[in-house]
């Protein structure tokens, strides 16, 4: 071999050797590679403050759910962060973060001065957990009929949560949302109103998840215009029952889907560590 074959040689092997370093290491821009199916799973769970059914509060068995369904996205509701002693006044968003190794956004609906004798704001909300890169993250208000205030009138709040998460390159917007419990759909009815006005800023034929617990069965009328724009995991078919844990009657927790999402399959997996089942969808981005 000449000389000038032998440094050739060397130059080649050392690109080669650059070009698989960029492929491999994590932050680098290949790699997350952007050809091919984009699947994603996600979950919607109301998790309770992590007081299961047994009235025991425990963030573990809430963590354990979300590693065994194997998700990439999670939308949570009634979400603790130094609250009160029922959560032991920890801050759940963190902990759950931790405890799935996937990055979190909090959203709360309530921030209140600390108890007396403690030094951490009381928040309390929805949260985002997401394995994939964060590109943006929003707190929207939408009107709510507050439950620390008697007597309140409904009034814009925030806790609509809106997290924009990059899938191999492809933004998809995650939205969040818990609405009124009221058996009056009044409220509910503005919030659906409302959240769809949010969602129709996005640009056209984004990619748009809302997820959350919408407090109402499917048929309910207040519920229409959003099946109008956007599409029930579920679909038409019979059960995915989500609430009382223990033994489930009513479908109220969702995950719905629009601009070019496909639902491929979904699910309710049989646990109780809250007093809502979770529900689980896997979706093809298109």
């Amino acid at each position: 071999m000449s000389r000038n074959t032998a440094v050739a040689a060397v130059i080649v092997a050392a690109v080669l050797t650059l070009l698989t370093a960029m492929l491999t290491v994590p932050g680098t821009a290949s790699a997350e590679p952007r050809h091919g199916p984009r699947v994603l799973r996600v979950m919607s769970y109301n998790i309770h403050t992590g007081i299961g059914t047994d009235g025991v509060s425990d963030l573990g068995r809430i963590a354990s759910v979300i590693r065994d369904a194997d998700v990439d996205v999670v939308a949570l509701q009634e979400v603790d962060v130094h609250w009160a002693d029922r959560s032991d006044y920890v801050d759940q968003a963190t902990e759950l973060a931790r405890l799935t190794d996937m990055s979190v956004y909090f959203a709360p609906i309530y921030d209140l001065d600390p108890e007396p004798g403690r030094e951490e704001r009381r928040r309390y909300g929805v949260a985002v957990l997401s394995r994939h890169p964060v590109l943006s993250a929003t707190n929207h208000e939408i009107s709510r009929l507050s439950t620390v205030e008697p007597g309140a009138e409904p009034e814009p709040m925030p806790g609509f949560a809106e997290v924009v998460v990059s899938v191999r390159g492809l933004p998809v917007h995650v939205y969040n949302t818990h609405l009124d419990y009221r058996p009056d759909p009044t409220v509910r009815s503005r919030q659906v109103t409302e959240m769809l006005d949010i969602l129709r800023q996005d640009p056209p034929r984004a990619h748009q998840l809302l997820l959350g617990d919408f407090n109402a069965e499917p048929a309910a009328p207040e519920l229409a215009p959003l099946f109008e724009r956007l599409r029930d995991a579920w679909g038409t078919r019979g059960g995915g029952l989500t609430y009382p844990a223990e033994d489930p009657v009513k479908r109220i927790d969702y995950i719905t889907a629009g601009g070019g999402v496909r639902v491929l399959n979904a699910s309710v997996p049989a646990v109780e560590a809250s007093d809502h089942r979770p529900v689980v969808a896997t979706l093809l981005l298109r």
